[in-house]
């Protein structure tokens, strides 16, 4: 992705009004986002560190399974 995938809106005097952004680096924004605010809470932040460091688990088809999904 380079800066000119993004696109500036301008108002009739030419001053920046809004971006468009493309969906690729918007869901990565909104990631970063997401994980700053669950980040802020001490015992989340133990929880994603924690399930970061597992080695274990079960496969999608079993957690599919198990959701009954």
């Amino acid at each position: 992705m380079t800066q000119t995938d993004i696109q500036y809106v301008l108002d009739k005097h030419g001053r920046p009004k809004g971006v468009i952004v493309p969906l690729k680096l918007w869901h990565e924004i909104q990631s970063e986002r997401e994980t700053a605010y669950l980040l802020k809470s001490p015992a989340m932040k133990k929880r994603l560190l924690k399930a970061k460091q597992r080695t274990t688990g079960i496969s999608f088809e079993a957690a599919r399974e198990k959701l009954g999904i």
